[in-house]
């Protein structure tokens, strides 16, 4: 089987990058390498030796300018050393070789406020949506079900029902810049993932949607199914004792959430 590389990027506030290279190593990865971002922009790092980016959670440049604004502002308009690049360009070329990337949590707020999400009609690097403060105005932190489209073409998502994965987020209430872009992306089913109730319908009802994001929008993919963005946290869910109920609940060994890590590097290697 091809091995599969995957890069973690870290620094500048990023928290969740141990759990994000341990569900990747779980999930099959052949190779998991946590890189600075500066590792990167001085070159000491190529985006281009990896087949699945990752962007973990965190507070990053303590979500100065609104959550991830300002590491998006770094992400766009840093030159990388040692060449007439700037790291947007690797970016968009590792989207044109095919290869997949997650956001979670800040990691999401950094691509939707990169324009990598949703991209409509495939324009990256122009925003269109938002991710901000959370209704009720204070950080949430608890376990949410979540219920996925069958339709989407999100190759993280394919097979999958409705799960349970932990939030923890101040800023997570999805806007989009218009009504006629949240129809386009509803009409070409670029959200496959949604907060729902106890009986599996999409809500925006508080606790169940703890931040207030129109029709319980959790995540987003672009039109190519590859860039993948989530608020709930997969990587804190890989093994049935991370859930608070494994001592009451008869639960499978395997996490929920590694099942999306599974499913990127699957992908990959038939691709």
């Amino acid at each position: 089987m091809p091995k599969i590389r995957s890069i973690i990027v870290s620094g500048n506030g990023v928290n969740c990058e141990y759990e994000m290279a341990y569900a990747n190593f779980k999930a099959g990865a052949g190779a998991v390498d946590i890189v600075s971002i500066y590792e990167l922009l001085a070159g000491k790092k190529k985006l281009e030796d990896y087949q699945f980016l990752n962007l973990p959670g965190g507070f990053m440049d303590g979500d100065d300018l609104g959550a991830a604004k300002a590491g998006a502002t770094r992400y766009q308009f840093s030159k990388v050393a040692g060449s007439n690049e700037i790291l947007s360009d690797m970016i968009k070329r590792f989207i044109e070789d095919g290869k997949c990337i997650i956001g979670v949590c800040n990691g999401f707020q950094l691509l939707i406020k990169l324009g990598l999400l949703p991209a409509l009609d495939g324009e990256y690097f122009t925003q269109t949506a938002t991710l901000t403060g959370n209704d009720h105005g204070r950080f949430e932190d608890r376990w949410v079900r979540v219920v996925c489209d069958p339709d989407s073409p999100c190759v993280f998502t394919r097979g999958l029902h409705e799960m349970e994965l932990p939030i923890r987020h101040g800023e997570g209430k999805f806007v989009p810049a218009s009504a006629q872009v949240y129809e386009s992306m509803k009409r070409k089913k670029l959200v496959p993932m949604r907060y729902a109730d106890t009986e599996g319908n999409p809500t925006e009802k508080y606790p169940e949607n703890p931040n207030g994001s129109i029709e319980g929008v959790a995540g987003l993919c672009d039109e190519t199914g590859r860039i993948f963005g989530l608020m709930p946290h997969p990587e804190a869910y890989t093994h049935r004792t991370n859930h608070p109920k494994w001592t009451r609940e008869k639960l499978p060994e395997k996490g929920e959430g590694l099942i999306l890590f599974e499913k990127a590097i699957s992908y990959l290697r038939q691709a």
